[in-house]
């Protein structure tokens, strides 16, 4: 469907989006039942155990906000190889991963111990595959540290924001249609659109998708969703209806262009924490699923190649009466690590890869507007088939695109009704998310005056629209005199950095950011979307959403 502001046009449906032979499930439910067959399998799964930093075989450990402190050790810019100035041919010999450790639990908002305290454990393996979904914070590290990203094209994100409605009885519900939109709440220039499936039980899963690629500071993801409700095609089937589930998440557009390296020493990334999306499809499940099928088939090869090398090694010493090497003083060599290459190879050879090379242009044909990109999508469908000699790039990243506050026109968005349209904190409950007030924050600043001195003087506070959650709000306050001071300073070094007049929205009383990181639905928009690149978001003790239907 196109839509305008008051209409409905049907479009033709393109191929690769048609999904006779598909299944409308929830994904939660499809990952708890697959949890159970892991289990009965002789798999460990420890839900609720977040991994926050990677395990080095040299005895350091990497995490993101030590490599966001590399990043600015280089000045924001990446060295071929990793942040960590191993240079263009990577870490040095035998260095890799060993493994993951788990966050400290039980430390209060200042960081001192509870009587609850129990230190982070350490999980360690001989291969460590990482599967955090789009944007996981030890996957962007991983990708820093091992240069992982050399030679791609820079991920792009949308953020998707769903909602799962039981309709009214004898509303227009037929299990298994799926609708989906392009258009009308959006501007011209922002990629976006929304579905809509009808699941069983009078429910559907909807929402709404948008590029975080855009250019108006004061856009809200989330009111765009709540217009798009109110449509005139979309409102008379929930009215009467109920919310049942609320949820928000990024999701990877960059598809074949930016797909990094998916191996390194010791491990690989797999699913959305590499970027296997189909773009028109909106559809990254079953290539997620089969990178995990590949990489397990891999792994299992890597381990029984170095048992089998070990075996005949250890055979070789007993045969020539080899005496045991003498141990270094400082204890032996860590092992060398495992090579995960065959996964990397396996995919690209897959159909995974020819399915993401045949659609890799039509996101980034969007850059140039809506009727461009509609145009382009046609040509790439069916005309040159996914076959053009031709591949267009993404660019630059999505916080790069963000312009001034004095270069947009403010947006403003409808007062939500209550009944089909509603406010973000009404939706945050439906979330179930939930963390511990007395923990320290996982939303972290590098620079606590950056949110005045440059996100609020020169772009109006983007966090404060861009977040699905209300996480972050920007309060009156009356600054003294350091703070407004070192402020000022940091919006001039911003506004002389980029060769502009810092946009002046600091008249008395200032402006403070707050962070309600309770609300939190572990989205990533803010560590893709900020920016300054200044919040990092790291992983809480405990807590989060309770998806069970999205």
């Amino acid at each position: 469907m196109f839509l305008t502001e008051t209409r409905a046009l049907r479009l033709p449906t393109p191929p690769p989006m048609h999904n006779a032979g598909n299944y409308v499930l929830s994904l939660s439910a499809l990952t708890r039942w697959l949890g159970g067959v892991a289990e009965a399998a002789g798999v460990d799964v420890f839900p609720g155990f977040a991994a926050s930093e990677l395990l080095l075989n040299d005895g350091s450990g990497v995490g993101p906000l030590s490599a966001a402190a590399a990043a600015a050790a280089a000045g924001g810019k990446k060295r071929r190889g990793g942040f960590f100035g191993w240079g263009a041919s990577g870490p040095p010999g035998g260095l890799g991963v060993r493994g993951v450790a788990t966050a400290d639990v039980g430390r209060a908002k200042d960081g001192s111990r509870k009587a609850t305290f129990a230190a982070g454990t350490e999980v360690v393996g001989r291969l460590t595959l990482l599967a955090e979904g789009a944007r996981g914070s030890l996957s962007e590290a991983a990708m820093a540290a091992f240069g992982l990203r050399d030679g791609c094209e820079p991920q792009t994100y949308a953020l998707g924001i769903k909602e799962v409605w039981r309709l009214r009885d004898g509303a227009d519900h037929v299990p298994g249609r799926v609708w989906h939109s392009v258009g009308y709440p959006l501007d011209g220039a922002t990629y976006g659109g929304s579905f809509l499936y009808h699941m069983d039980d009078r429910r559907v899963a909807l929402g709404f998708v948008t590029a975080l690629d855009y250019a108006n500071p004061s856009l809200s993801p989330y009111g765009e969703f709540q217009k798009w409700k109110a449509h005139p095609a979309v409102r008379p089937l929930l009215a009467g209806g109920e919310v049942l589930q609320y949820g928000a998440r990024v999701l990877n557009e960059g598809g074949y262009q930016s797909v990094p390296r998916l191996a390194f020493p010791g491990g690989a990334l797999i699913g959305c924490a590499a970027g296997f999306l189909n773009v028109p499809k909106i559809k990254g499940t079953h290539t997620a699923m089969k990178s995990g099928m590949l990489a397990a088939e891999a792994a299992f090869a890597s381990l029984a190649a170095a048992d089998g090398h070990a075996d005949a090694a250890a055979a070789a010493a007993d045969t020539e009466g080899a005496a045991p090497a003498a141990a270094a003083a400082d204890g032996p060599p860590p092992p060398a690590p495992l090579s995960m290459d065959a996964y990397d190879a396996a995919l690209r050879s897959s159909w995974v890869w020819g399915e993401l090379k045949a659609v890799r242009n039509i996101r980034p044909g969007f850059h140039k507007g809506l009727l461009p990109g509609m145009a382009n999508a046609a040509l790439e469908t069916y005309v040159t088939r996914g076959r053009a000699p031709w591949t267009l790039r993404h660019g630059r990243a999505d916080h790069e695109a963000t312009a001034p506050a004095s270069a947009a026109a403010p947006l403003r968005y409808p007062k939500p009704d209550g009944h089909v349209t509603f406010d973000i904190l009404t939706s945050v409950a439906r979330s179930g998310t939930n963390h511990d007030h007395d923990a320290p924050a996982h939303l972290r600043l590098l620079d606590e005056h950056v949110p005045t001195g440059v996100n609020w003087a020169r772009y109006g506070g983007p966090e404060a629209t861009y977040c699905p959650a209300k996480v972050y709000e920007y309060v009156d306050v009356e600054a003294d005199g350091a703070d407004a001071a070192a402020a000022a300073a940091v919006a001039a070094a911003a506004g002389a950095a980029e060769g502009a007049a810092v946009n002046d929205h600091t008249a008395a009383p200032t402006k403070a950011l707050v962070i309600n990181a309770q609300n939190c639905l572990h989205c990533k928009a803010c560590d893709v979307k900020d920016v300054t690149q200044n919040i990092k978001w790291t992983v809480p003790e405990r807590g989060g959403p309770k998806y069970t239907m999205t």
